[in-house]
């Protein structure tokens, strides 16, 4: 199965709130790389690579996490994986 890569960004109050501490946890309960970062508009970006079903199953635990009253849109960009990530942390 080829790797994809997924960019989502998150809006609604998710910054000041833990969403970058949160979904870095979170990652590593999957077999995923990238990065969570704030934007300058205030949406957090989690752009991650690994299997589509693994994303698919990150992505749903931060939806589902103590963040999810604080989320009001997702917008998500699917594309084949780069292969330039070697963990998954915050970005600044």
């Amino acid at each position: 199965m080829s790797k994809k890569q997924i960019q989502v960004f998150f809006s609604g109050t998710v910054q000041g709130v833990g969403f970058r501490f949160t979904a870095e946890r979170l990652a590593r309960r999957f077999p995923v790389t990238g990065y969570v970062r704030n934007c300058e508009d205030g949406r957090v970006e989690v752009t991650a690579e690994g299997e589509e079903t693994q994303l698919v199953k990150f992505l749903t635990a931060i939806r589902n996490s103590g963040m999810k009253d604080y989320i009001r849109d997702v917008e998500a960009r699917w594309s084949e994986a780069q292969g330039c990530f070697k963990g998954f942390g915050i970005t600044f």
